[in-house]
């Protein structure tokens, strides 16, 4: 996809889908994609953003600043992207400049900029502030001037990079766990409650629902945060996302990369190793990179020769020809939903806010305090609710705006039979059992299993290095110091010998009685 997009600074993105139980993942591309998607196609997946730059300004190419310029936009959409009024008033300026250029009275009555959907909820007063600016502060500036400031502006907010992830904590409040550039997040309401550097995170690991958190900070001073996922899938995901950004944010060299496990046991838990750049590498590569920027087209405007092409990149041609036009076409819809449903959605309906936040919050979504406008409880959550995905879904198609790629839709095919059958022949005896009793049985019988299978190996390895000892010329000083201990030669003679001719005694009787008959 990266290929198709002519964009060569792909580590900052990735390939997000949702499973049948509603749970996201981020697709690995070291794996086939059949082994890591349950769900019957068609498949649907998402393109967007999966490391967020620590300054999205200093990228080297336009290509990769307008894609993220887009992700962020539907992060301010979504309410991730939490402000005071002032800055989203700047924030919606600069996406109303890049996306209809300077100010006209003759094309922009009073009002137009009401016509844009730039957060989940508005109010009059904010929309003439975001008109002022665009008026007075904003004339001149190209749509790439334009989203550079944007980026310059977003990168300063402190939820910027956040993909949240709903949990609670220790006393049962709801709170949403994310990782940022910069570190780990917790949020609460509409406030950040904790924020931990990445050099400060000494350890990660869950059990089942809980999430365990290890920090060491200055004086010696150990901490350990715990919260608790909806469901084990969701708290191994919120692991493994943990897992990868500190490793890309962290490490100096994708070398150091090590494995992780999920349990201090190592025959038990889950192991997972990042793959792929860390952000040092991804910066240093990206100051090499020399070509000539093809064309980027912009919706609505005139196309600028200063930055990459979208619609014009390589051809496919690892794809079959009589396909091409329609991977092609499906990729570029993808992308026009991306670029259009975000904030470009005209005429707002007055119940959109209302399907977003609820029954029984209809004064709260129409009043933004002067101070600070916190769209919190609009922020999706992983995974994905099916009643929220509903409601999200009838709000666009009221807004008159098109489905993007961003809400990933759970595929409407349960769990494949043939699952059901392999679980079956795996656990005779759960035949009986629940979905969830099954399959903590079958979990526990992989890890005797593996217990087992531990076991045997070591004793495997012993048994190799007694005969080594015993029965090899190798002369090193290691083997030759238990050669000539007391207790060696005393096994050796008393125990080894006579053990060895007995065997030999029984193979030479086996071999007899075979060559008699």
């Amino acid at each position: 996809l990266c290929h198709h997009l002519n964009l060569l600074e792909k580590d900052y993105f990735g390939i997000r889908f949702v499973d049948p139980d509603k749970q996201r993942h981020w697709l690995e591309f070291t794996k086939s994609v059949v082994k890591q998607m349950r769900a019957q196609p068609p498949f649907t997946m998402c393109f967007r953003v999966k490391f967020y730059p620590t300054d999205p300004a200093a990228l080297k190419e336009e290509i990769t600043r307008y894609l993220v310029f887009l992700q962020i936009k539907r992060d301010l959409y979504h309410g991730r992207l939490l402000c005071k009024t002032s800055d989203a008033a700047l924030l919606a300026a600069y996406i109303l400049q890049a996306e209809i250029g300077d100010y006209d009275p003759g094309k922009h009555p009073e009002g137009y900029s009401s016509k844009f959907q730039f957060f989940p909820k508005h109010s009059e007063k904010l929309e003439r502030k975001i008109a002022e600016i665009h008026k007075s502060e904003l004339s001149g500036q190209t749509p790439a001037t334009s989203e550079l400031n944007f980026l310059r502006k977003a990168q300063t907010l402190e939820t910027y990079g956040v993909d949240p992830h709903p949990c609670k904590d220790v006393s049962g409040n709801a709170a949403f766990l994310a990782f940022t550039p910069f570190g780990f997040v917790v949020l609460q309401g509409n406030k950040r409650v904790h924020f931990i550097k990445w050099n400060e995170v000494t350890k990660m690991k869950f059990e089942g629902k809980t999430f365990y958190l290890y920090v060491s900070q200055k004086e010696e001073k150990k901490i350990v945060l715990t919260y608790f996922a909806p469901t084990p899938e969701a708290c191994k995901h919120l692991w493994k996302c943990g897992i990868e950004n500190q490793a890309f944010y962290k490490l100096e060299k994708s070398s150091q990369v090590r494995t992780v496990s999920s349990s201090n046991l190592f025959f038990k838990g889950s192991r997972f190793r990042y793959s792929g750049r860390v952000a040092k590498e991804v910066m240093e590569s990206s100051a090499k990179i020399k070509r000539e920027p093809p064309e980027i087209h912009r919706a609505g405007l005139v196309p600028s020769r200063s930055c990459p092409s979208i619609t014009h990149g390589p051809r496919l041609s690892s794809v079959p020809r009589t396909r091409r036009r329609a991977v092609h076409i499906s990729i570029m819809e993808g992308l026009e939903s991306l670029r259009d449903s975000a904030h470009s959605t005209p005429v707002r309906s007055s119940s959109h806010g209302d399907a977003l936040a609820g029954p029984g919050s209809g004064e709260r979504v129409a009043v933004i305090a002067d101070e600070s406008y916190s769209p919190a409880d609009s922020v999706l959550p992983t995974p994905v609710a099916e009643h929220s995905l509903e409601l999200l879904l009838l709000a666009r198609q009221a807004n008159g705006a098109p489905c993007s790629i961003e809400e990933e839709k759970e595929s409407e095919a349960g769990t494949p039979a043939a699952e059901e059958g392999e679980l079956r022949a795996l656990c005779p005896g759960t035949a009986g059992l629940g979905p969830p009793q099954a399959q903590q049985v079958n979990k526990f019988l992989l890890s005797v299993l593996r217990l087992l299978l531990v076991t045997v190996g070591l004793l495997f390895v012993l048994l190799l290095l007694l005969i080594v000892l015993t029965e090899s010329d190798l002369d090193t000083a290691f083997f030759r110091d238990i050669r000539q201990t007391p207790e060696f030669e005393q096994f050796h003679y008393q125990y080894f010998c006579p053990l060895r001719r007995w065997f030999a005694c029984k193979l030479r009787a086996v071999v007899n009685l075979l060559i008699d008959t």
